[in-house]
């Protein structure tokens, strides 16, 4: 699909990254790296994975999911190769009787292994819609991370510092001396960096902890 010539179409992504979406074309052969050395951007750089000790390494290699178009999740360590492909991108026009829209295909796919997977405990959610899209766990044992700025008692979100604000949190808990394994516990430790409100499940909603910056 990727040699197509309205493969930039298809996968929703800008000219400048074509380049990009020309090694899709040689996953089998290319190199491979830790996902969290071929992820990038503002959530990953806030979380600093260079700078992680070995325990906090340790920690992020068995807690960790990151959740793929390509390869619908990841651990933090596994080796990848670079690629394009973002969750929210249909293949159908592609593949004609592919898997269509990728969120949808791996939430039937990653359901029953991920429910293994993650268990009972307290699921941190700091994806974006598209991605969450793949998986649910269920409401009472999530926690969705939100980020508001904060001027003159309005609240506005703006993505690149909510991207950065979950990556930050993420950071701490995996650096945290003891990792929060509660609502409370997580709330408390993001309390030391931002004001903090929690919101409980209610329903089909998850909980919702909201770290709130001054604007």
């Amino acid at each position: 699909m990727s040699r197509q010539s309205d493969a930039q179409e298809i996968l929703k992504v800008g000219a400048k990254v074509m380049g990009e979406v020309e090694r899709n074309q040689q996953l089998w052969e290319a190199p491979a790296a830790p996902a969290h050395d071929v992820y990038t951007g503002v959530l990953f750089e806030a979380l600093g994975a260079p700078d992680l000790s070995a325990t906090a390494l340790g920690r992020a290699a068995e807690k960790v999911l990151v959740f793929s178009g390509l390869f619908g999740a990841t651990s933090f360590t596994d080796r990848i190769p670079a690629y394009r492909l973002s969750m929210g991108v249909d293949l159908s026009p592609a593949a004609g009787d592919g898997p269509g829209r990728l969120g949808g295909y791996w939430r039937g796919a990653l359901a029953e292994p991920l429910r293994e997977r993650v268990g009972d405990q307290l699921v941190l959610d700091c994806r974006s819609s598209g991605y969450a899209a793949a998986y649910r766990p269920h409401p009472e044992q999530t926690l969705v991370v939100n980020s508001f700025t904060e001027r003159e008692g309005t609240r506005k979100v703006v993505t690149h510092f909510a991207k950065h604000a979950r990556g930050e949190l993420t950071g701490m808990v995996l650096r945290a001396e003891q990792m929060p394994e509660t609502v409370d516990q997580v709330a408390e430790l993001a309390a030391e960096r931002w004001d903090v409100e929690v919101r409980p499940a209610a329903g089909r909603t998850p909980h919702q902890l909201d770290l709130i910056a001054a604007g």
